[in-house]
């Protein structure tokens, strides 16, 4: 049975109850052994007790997002703990990133997800020396978007917008007709090598590839006296997708809990009621969890520096981030879900710094468990020996369902 048709099964046999589930998602969670932390992991070297000692009351496994090998974006892991197959729901980073921060996206417009830059202009090519310009502060990014709004409205006959998001991040959208969306990134992905030049696919995509170059192109003129955020790179050219809710699909009231606007465009795009913050932090984000607890049945709580410490290579501001999270993890428990999934939408190890292909961490506890008692604690390896296996991040859906009593018998 494929994973379609495993999601038409669930919502066929999906029925309404009156329990609770709560997904926590520490972005980024697995990691891999580090020198530094006397070849552990990061979250092996974390003190975490409230994690361990959950976990021992909990049943644990090893999720895979996509599959054996395959290294995912943040998109495809979210799918799949979502309930989505990650292949078939494929969504660019522009369009969540866009709707993340409030945009109202039209048919006819492509989404881009964009990184100011540190780059040096060599033989003609710009070579990337720091692809997120030192994480520059978010009022610096604020600045520079102005400046590039106010000076490039429109391309030819298509408008252009221009918006921050979070430190070096921001958004452009094309909006005309004729767009596609096609175009490869212009992020080589390293440092010391040239940004790529965007190309297209098809001819719509091809229009799209024009307009991109064009941007950058007027972008680094702008912004040439800058000492950090000097270039841009464009990443995630995407239209918005049609997908269907997660209230039509499993019967949920869902909300979404999360800070960065690309996890809110996500959740949002599936059906999410987004629920504002009032600031940053993890301490911050459960009490909102805390506050609107009583009005959905679904709960989707996203924390992102795990990730962030991953892609820096900063293993011990890793472990931090987790045992800060342990500290926490009280109060999420004084809310009693019926169902609680503690895990990541991928693996960043920060020896690696960046998505691994790694399996990530899978934390389930409800009363329905056959919990892993003699776990050492919640780790790579402990979960490697759970109860839970491994298998695939497509079926945390399917179990959190089962779990919460929502799910009818299949056939007689």
């Amino acid at each position: 049975m494929n994973a379609m048709s495993k999601q038409q099964l669930l919502s066929m046999l999906v029925e309404p109850a009156e329990t609770k589930l709560l997904l926590i998602v520490l972005d980024g969670l697995g990691g891999l052994p580090v020198e530094e932390l006397g070849w552990r992991t990061e979250l092996e070297a974390a003190r975490t007790p409230n994690l361990d000692e959950l976990a021992r009351r909990s049943a644990l496994g090893l999720a895979y997002p996509v599959g054996h090998g395959i290294t995912p974006g943040s998109s495809p892991g979210h799918m799949a703990l979502f309930g989505y197959d990650p292949i078939e729901c494929e969504i660019g980073r522009g369009v969540l990133e866009a709707i993340g921060i409030g945009l109202e996206l039209t048919e006819n417009d492509v989404a881009i997800r964009a990184n100011f830059a540190t780059a040096e202009l060599r033989n003609g090519s710009w070579i990337v020396i720091d692809r997120r310009a030192g994480r520059i502060p978010t009022d610096e990014c604020k600045r520079l978007c102005e400046l590039l709004q106010s000076s490039v409205e429109r391309i030819d006959d298509v408008e252009v917008i221009v918006r921050p998001v979070k430190e070096h991040r921001f958004v452009v959208v094309f909006r005309g007709e004729g767009l596609g969306d096609s175009v490869n990134d212009t992020d080589p992905q390293v440092v010391g090598a040239p940004a790529l030049t965007p190309k297209g696919e098809d001819e719509p995509s091809e229009r799209t590839a024009r307009l991109a170059a064009q941007f950058i192109e007027r972008a680094a003129e702008l912004l040439r006296n800058e000492a950090r955020a000097n270039f841009v790179l464009l990443r995630g050219f995407s239209k918005v997708p049609k997908l269907p809710s997660m209230n039509e699909l499993f019967k949920l009231t869902p909300c979404a809990i999360a800070v960065y606007p690309m996890y809110r465009g996500l959740a949002k795009l599936v059906g999410m009621k987004l629920i504002e913050v009032g600031g940053e932090s993890i301490s911050d984000e459960i009490e909102a969890l805390r506050t609107h607890y009583g009005e959905f049945d679904y709960f989707f709580l996203h924390i992102k520096p795990t990730d962030s410490r991953g892609e820096d290579g900063d293993a011990h501001g890793k472990v931090k981030v987790i045992e800060e999270f342990d500290e926490h993890l009280p109060r999420v428990l004084e809310l009693n879900p019926d169902v609680l999934v503690i895990t990541g939408d991928h693996s960043t190890p920060s020896v690696w710094r960046a998505h691994s292909w790694h399996p990530v961490p899978f934390l389930l506890h409800s009363r329905w468990v056959i919990p892993d008692s003699d776990a050492s604690g919640f780790n790579e390896r402990a979960c490697a020996k759970g109860m839970l296996g491994h298998f695939p991040m497509i079926e945390t859906m399917s179990l959190m369902l089962a779990h919460g009593g929502r799910l009818q018998k299949f056939r007689a």
